[in-house]
């Protein structure tokens, strides 16, 4: 059983806007849950900061028989799940406060590990990893890169080029809009730096040969 991990409200507000970032739909889309009280159902990969396993299960699998960080929660729920065949259960009062990383740097380096491993879990883990929604900043930070190229090559392509970035600011933007207002900035460009930097390591993890496991 699983529960959403939130930013402690004492957190400071460096902490807190990383906890925004992380909580907006534009950053997690449908996985918002594990960040906010979302409703009760049934999951396949939950983050082990929240995540309650049945003595039994555990002992049965051996424990975490992986040294990926992070990751490592990762083969625990596709062994629960895919080889156990049981069931991870998320439900809202499961609760537990989780402080955040400071934005910019020590953020970003949880974004980039995040990345880096999902990129690579895609082949090794394809059960719950071969997923769209893993792939979308890498195809964000693509399009910026080779829309800003095409964009010079053709009056056309650079109107829907700039529309296209234009319609992504407003959306990073109304994301980050918050309750307390001078967090604003910080998250608009914790969110736009996070998805460079979550879809530049996903593609890295996608292309390596072998990623080393331990911290």
């Amino acid at each position: 059983m699983g529960g959403p991990a939130v930013t402690p409200i004492d957190d400071s507000w460096r902490q807190k806007a990383s906890g925004i970032v992380y909580e907006s739909w534009l950053m997690s889309g449908q996985h918002r849950y594990r960040y906010i009280s979302g409703r009760k159902t049934e999951v396949d990969d939950y983050p082990s900061c929240n995540l309650l396993v049945r003595k039994s299960v555990m002992d049965e699998l051996g424990g975490f028989d992986t040294k990926f960080w992070p990751g490592e929660d990762t083969k625990l729920c596709l062994d629960i799940t895919h080889k156990l065949k049981k069931r991870i259960v998320y439900d809202p009062a499961v609760l537990v406060s989780h402080h955040r990383r400071k934005i910019y740097l020590a953020h970003l380096k949880q974004i980039s590990s995040y990345g880096l491993h999902r990129g690579y879990f895609v082949k090794k883990y394809p059960e719950t990893s071969l997923r769209l929604s893993y792939f979308l900043p890498s195809v964000f930070v693509l399009g910026l890169v080779l829309g800003g190229v095409l964009s010079m090559l053709n009056p056309w392509l650079k109107t829907v080029y700039l529309s296209c970035l234009g319609l992504y600011l407003l959306l990073a933007f109304i994301s980050s809009l918050s309750k307390e207002l001078q967090l604003i900035f910080p998250v608009f460009f914790a969110i736009i730096f996070s998805h460079i930097t979550y879809g530049i390591f996903f593609l890295k993890g996608l292309l390596s040969g072998r990623l080393s496991e331990g911290k």
